[in-house]
């Protein structure tokens, strides 16, 4: 078989086993030392008992010579697209790569480019999809999203039309979020960084702007009537949630609430259960401190009328990509939290009762940074690792 790609592109289309020795760490994993000086608020907010399932994960690779993927997506049809940083959107089927043509141009630097890619829920009968990426424009940048069509030999898109302009642009690499989770009700949230640079971090707790925010708006980019803020003077009626830093993993859980993971600083990775109109602190309080070891604001990690993480890490773990287990593979696994981790690199497991964590268990699969996470139809676990050489993995118990 021969991907279809540029003659300056190497890829591999892979369907040989990779390892069959990707362990759980043991029992308990190395935890070093704390990097902020906080407590936690509740108990098993923070380092819930390590667990070990017994499990061995059997590494399958399924494409290589990718350039930092970020996003997978898995289609009904059993095919599968593939987001990659400088640009590039490759869509999979029955072994063959297909690099998508039509695609908006990115600003593909720092951790720019293009991110994630989800499918409409009608996406058997309209074959849309919709894209997220840094935008280039005058000034600088900003992360925007796109609806447009695949066409059926996923070859193309067509149909392309811009529905939501993060403000304001800013002509800045890092903190780009984003992550689109179609809602049951169809509409869509977008998770959107800060930008991270100071002083503009600190604008996600204001209002008159889409920093630091989950945004939710309609598959053509209108604002649902009932957004929390819709209305009010000097709000962007986009907004969902405040107070957020850079949320690369959203998810939602059998019952249809959505859950984030975000990067904190040093210290302070976060999990959060959304509710619309919620602050949930950022840059105000968190549980790290800041890259040159120095506190953050006043250094808090409560106030009052601000949420509490449901969980957080400290080292940091830097989550990106996670989905809620829903599958016969991992059967004891059901509605566990699945995250892709990159410092260090694997897959942690989080199980949770009544909106709590109870325990966490860590994966190292020895492929690299994981960016994305996702459950495949019939149990298996599909990652993307963002790397120079990254890669699409897909996961199994070790027979």
């Amino acid at each position: 078989m021969t991907p279809i790609f540029p003659m300056t592109r190497t890829l591999s289309v892979a369907a040989a086993l990779l390892c069959a020795g990707a362990t759980a760490w043991a029992e308990p994993w190395p935890q070093p030392a704390p990097e902020a000086p906080f407590s936690p608020a509740f108990a098993e907010q923070t380092r819930a008992p390590a667990i070990n399932s017994g499990i061995t994960l059997a590494v399958q690779p399924v494409v290589r010579g990718l350039d930092h993927p970020w996003a997978v997506e898995l289609l009904p049809d059993g095919a599968v697209l593939i987001t990659e940083r400088p640009g590039r959107l490759t869509y999979l089927k029955d072994g063959e790569a297909t690099a998508v043509e039509g695609l908006p141009q990115v600003d593909a630097k720092g951790q720019g480019g293009l991110l994630d890619v989800a499918i409409a829920r009608d996406f058997a009968s309209s074959r849309v999809i919709f894209v997220s990426y840094a935008e280039p424009r005058e000034g600088g940048n900003g992360t925007s999203v796109a609806r447009m069509v695949l066409a059926p030999d996923g070859a193309s898109v067509s149909d392309v039309q811009v529905i939501f302009r993060q403000q304001p642009t800013y002509d800045g690499d890092k903190h780009f979020g984003s992550r689109i989770v179609p809602m049951p009700d169809g509409s869509l949230i977008v998770t959107l960084g800060e930008r991270s640079d100071t002083p503009i971090r600190d604008t996600a707790q204001e209002m008159n702007n889409h920093l630091g925010k989950l945004v939710r708006i309609m598959p053509d980019g209108k604002v649902p009537g009932d957004n929390p803020y819709l209305g009010q003077d000097g709000a962007q009626p986009e907004i969902y949630a405040t107070g957020l830093r850079n949320v690369q993993a959203a998810a939602l859980d059998k019952s249809g609430q959505l859950w984030t993971v975000e990067h904190g600083p040093r210290g302070g990775d976060e999990v959060n259960r959304i509710e619309p109109g919620k602050n949930y602190g950022w840059p105000v309080i968190t549980y790290g401190i800041d890259y040159d070891g120095t506190k953050l604001n006043e250094g808090i990690a409560v106030q009052e009328g601000m949420e509490q993480p449901v969980y957080y890490w400290d080292p940091v773990i830097a989550p990106s990509g996670a989905a809620f287990y829903d599958g016969s593979m991992f059967a004891d696994w059901q509605g566990d939290l699945i995250i892709g981790a990159m410092k260090p690199p694997g897959l942690v497991r989080l199980t949770m009762s009544d909106g709590r964590v109870t325990g966490e268990e860590r994966f190292d699969p020895g492929i690299g940074r994981i960016r994305d996470v996702q459950v495949g139809s019939d149990g298996a676990i599909w990652v993307v690792t963002d790397e120079d050489e990254g890669g699409l993995y897909r996961l199994t118990p070790a027979q």
